[in-house]
């Protein structure tokens, strides 16, 4: 995230991207295209390819070796990639550290979102998962600081701020070597009592045996699952699939990363002075993190559906005010007057807001929750492999975008959040306060996942016995 403001001081655009530089501050360009540059979005977009690519890597990684392997994997990586950005003479030196970093992204993806949903209770575990989210939107804000506080050293302020990204990564590794493994992991690799001693420990209680049980007939069924990737495209697991894949790709496609990534060139675009761009991205990426603050405190209580739901509308609504008002007050030559600049950072700071406390913790806690053991390392996989497409792709093409769509770059992202709501109403169960090991009932009584999914012999536990045995626990 330190890239987003990177991009727009004029000593990093000088050294790696003179055509931007000169582009920028020739005062002749069309506003809208100032920065439309593919070399440029590459130094943006080369990250989350390398993340897509590593993340598969990840998943074996996580199932044969644990969950705090993928973590001290992404760390060591991210760690490299700051010290070759930081140390860069070239582009291509510099795009080789995104590379690294982008691998780092990877493994953490993998790795992070599995190891909280299993080490927390159930009645715990939204909250708890969207300490990654909350993390995340730390670093944002933390970027964005560093980026604001940086810009006046010249010319090497952009080295610092880059360079920076060693401490969180620093912390993941250690943090990754310190932590003890998750009990699922350990179970599943033939470590049952040491899985029991971390349960009991995690728990503080000996009273574990229901937990522990339900852990080890998923850990049997998940050793018997040879490949988890064909499996994963069985009938019965084509719901969590469908989650697998559009979770991850509508929280990119409600252009939040648009809105982050480019935040201080979007608002550079869009008359702002260069201090004043990045002072309006340190306010979102406050709002960010706040807003993720809510979304803990509520999610365990009002559930997921509800905060998605409420979110995308919110979303939908401030898209389409922000692209009302660029259409109207907002040319390609002409600058907006103050007035409308500050509703303009409200408006964004107000869809920030709802992204922060419902699609961007939750797209990453609903398909970490709903797998079954035995393809709980490929689904996470796919969902991270996803999440990075998409924003592969959006980070690649948004400048090219906002030159040629304008201000119906906003009325773009509004669309597909009014897809993505929809969706969640009719096709998303509630999950808040269902043990892992048990959701795949949630699918069997949905109207429509039941039609999808094969009928279950009573014999292996998922037929009416099943029913009863969820029942019986008060779920």
């Amino acid at each position: 995230m330190f890239a987003g403001g990177v991009t727009s001081m004029d000593p990093f655009l000088e050294k790696f991207f003179p055509v931007v530089f000169r582009r920028k501050n020739s005062g002749h360009q069309n506003n809208y295209c100032k920065y439309d540059n593919q070399g440029l979005s590459a130094f943006t977009s080369s990250l989350y390819l390398a993340g897509l690519v590593s993340s598969l890597v990840a998943s074996p990684v996580t199932r044969n070796y644990g969950r705090r392997a993928s973590i001290v994997c992404g760390g060591i990586s991210f760690l490299i990639g700051a010290i070759l950005n930081v140390a860069a003479v070239n582009l291509e030196m510099l795009i080789l550290g995104r590379i690294m970093l982008g691998v780092g992204i990877g493994f953490g993806n993998q790795g992070v979102p599995l190891y909280l949903s299993e080490m927390a209770p159930a009645h715990l575990r939204g909250g708890l998962n969207m300490m990654f989210q909350l993390a995340t939107t730390l670093g944002i804000f933390t970027a964005n600081m560093v980026n604001y506080g940086t810009q006046n050293l010249k010319p090497w302020g952009w080295r610092l701020s880059l360079g920076l990204a060693a401490a969180p990564a620093l912390l993941m590794t250690v943090g990754g070597l310190l932590l003890p493994e998750t009990p699922n992991s350990l179970i599943e690799r033939g470590r049952a009592e040491e899985g029991r001693r971390i349960l009991e420990r995690i728990r503080g209680t000996a009273d574990v045996d229901a937990e522990f049980m339900d852990m080890s007939e998923a850990s049997e069924l998940a050793n018997t699952i040879k490949n988890p990737f064909r499996n994963i495209l069985e009938p019965r697991n084509r719901p969590q699939l469908v989650m697998a894949v559009c979770m991850p790709a509508f929280q990119i496609l409600t252009g939040i990363n648009s809105i982050l990534f480019y935040a201080p060139v979007l608002f550079q675009t869009m008359g702002f002075g260069a201090s004043a761009s990045l002072y309006s991205s340190v306010i979102t990426g406050a709002v960010l993190f706040l807003s993720t603050l809510i979304s803990i405190a509520t999610v365990d209580r009002l559930g997921r559906r509800k905060l998605l739901i409420s979110g995308g509308i919110q979303m939908i609504v401030c898209q389409v005010i922000v692209a009302v008002i660029l259409g109207v007050k907002f040319g390609t030559d002409k600058q907006l007057s103050r007035s409308y600049s500050i509703v303009v950072v409200v408006v964004i700071c107000l869809f920030v807001m709802a992204f922060g406390w419902s699609w961007g913790p939750l797209g990453w806690t609903v398909p970490s929750e709903i797998f079954p053991l035995e393809t709980r390392s490929a689904g996470q996989s796919i969902t991270v492999a996803v999440n990075l497409f998409f924003t592969f792709v959006i980070a690649q093409a948004f400048l090219s975008m906002l030159c040629a769509f304008k201000f119906g770059i906003f009325l773009f992202f509004a669309a597909w959040i009014t897809v993505m709501t929809v969706f969640v109403y009719v096709f998303l169960p509630e999950t808040k306060g269902v043990p892992i090991e048990e959701m795949v009932l949630l699918w069997r009584k949905h109207w429509f996942w039941k039609k999808v999914m094969p009928d279950m012999p009573l014999e292996d536990g998922w037929g009416e016995g099943g029913g009863e045995r969820a029942d019986n626990k008060g779920h």
